[in-house]
């Protein structure tokens, strides 16, 4: 079994309250759960208005399917998936278990 985690970090620009940005990462966090079926939630930055701090787990018995849909999230919320998102930085860790 691997297991593949990301943290994405996102800049939300035009965002102005946390309800505004809780509308936009649930809507976020529901498409990619959707399109890649993966674990995905907020984990940090939680009281910050304009950042948001997602991490995204998939599990795999192949480290490439791992890399290669983790790569896809990361391409999908980066390359102008939504408009009023900005992907800051990323990191991805792929882990051999049992």
């Amino acid at each position: 079994m691997i297991v593949g985690a990301c943290r994405l970090r996102l800049r939300l620009p035009g965002n102005h309250s946390l309800k505004g940005k809780r509308r936009v990462v649930n809507s976020l966090t529901a498409r990619v759960r959707n399109k890649f079926e993966v674990a995905i939630s907020e984990v940090d930055d939680n009281d910050l208005w304009q950042v948001a701090t997602l991490g995204v787990v998939c599990v795999s018995n192949s480290s490439e399917q791992v890399n290669r849909v983790l790569t896809n999230v990361i391409n999908f919320i980066g390359g102008g998936s939504r408009f009023d998102t900005e992907l800051l930085d990323y990191e991805i860790e792929v882990i051999p278990c049992c």
